[in-house]
């Protein structure tokens, strides 16, 4: 049995009623729908799908379906936990854009029901779960903010420049990161991000380099600096060192965090605050169905 949860603000689409019956005769599959109607349904039906035996689970919606549902699914015992298929219907899609999910409905749906799942890691940060990226210090705003011509011309490092300009009306805060061993990278950050996978915000690619397999979280930071340094940031950003005068890049499989006061952050777009704890990979916690292509996975690299 497969159950979909299906995000309630595209409950009404047609195209996808059509989809899901065709493949219900085509394939005879016992494919089942749940709505959300608010804040937490797709917590809840995710573990009611597991109750009832569901072989894999169906999240269509947004990032934040995606966010919920993966969230559902953490919480259940690993050798019990169902597959889990992707079908991209929110605004942003940001995970399954940067994945290379098929944009066409009835195509992204099959392959959600029958395509090969991969094996990904999942990122825990306290007792939450993001899939994604979590950042902190900016928002939409960035996306918003990138004129089209600047996207075209600067491709996926376009973020970065209108982030760091973006980044000057910023209040920082201060902030420390503590590596496996000795390694600590502290001080006054503007911009921050945590990616298993690379992009938010509506395609600002944030962590170029992390793969949803290997094992690790790569981290982005840019510390505050005065204008008549930002030629050195935005050369920073563009060759990303482990630890720059302003940008840093690791990639780890944890790290714990310690700010004096509490930031937002947003895990996969989810608001939430926090103050301190620690970030850790669970490795090949989910089993995804992916684009075969999918540039996120270790064995396309």
């Amino acid at each position: 049995m497969i159950r979909l949860v299906l995000n309630g603000k595209t409950a009404d689409s047609s195209e996808l009623r059509e989809s899901i019956l065709a493949l219900r005769k085509e394939l005879s599959l016992d494919l089942q729908v749940r709505v959300t109607w608010e804040k937490g349904d797709a917590l809840r039906f995710v573990t009611e799908a597991v109750h009832d035996g569901a072989s894999q689970i169906v999240a269509a919606g947004g990032d934040g379906t995606l966010h919920e549902v993966a969230n559902g699914l953490a919480r259940i015992e690993q050798a019990h936990r169902p597959r889990l298929g992707i079908v991209p219907m929110g605004t942003a899609n940001d995970f399954a854009k940067s994945c290379l999910f098929p944009t066409e409905l009835d195509r992204v749906l099959r392959l959600a029901v029958t395509g090969v799942p991969a094996a990904i890691d999942l990122i825990k940060v306290n007792d939450l779960f993001f899939i994604n990226v979590a950042t902190s210090g900016f928002g939409a705003e960035v996306t918003a903010s990138t004129p089209p011509e600047l996207k075209r011309f600067l491709g996926g490092a376009s973020y970065a420049l209108m982030g760091v300009i973006l980044s000057l009306n910023l209040q920082p805060h201060d902030g420390e990161m503590h590596l496996p061993g000795s390694t600590s990278h502290k001080g006054s950050i503007l911009v921050g991000a945590v990616g298993n996978g690379r992009q938010a915000g509506g395609g600002v690619v944030l962590t170029p380099k992390a793969f949803l397999d290997d094992g690790l979280v790569d981290v982005l930071y840019v510390r505050q600096f005065p204008v008549s340094d930002l030629g050195q940031v935005l050369q920073e950003l563009s060759s990303l060192p482990e630890e720059g005068k302003y940008v840093g890049y690791v990639q780890t499989p944890c790290f714990d965090f310690e700010h004096p006061h509490p930031i937002a952050v947003n895990l996969d777009g989810e608001p939430q605050q926090l103050q301190n704890g620690s970030v850790s990979v669970i490795p090949h916690a989910l089993k995804i169905v992916m684009p075969d292509n999918c540039p996120l996975l270790v064995k396309n690299r």
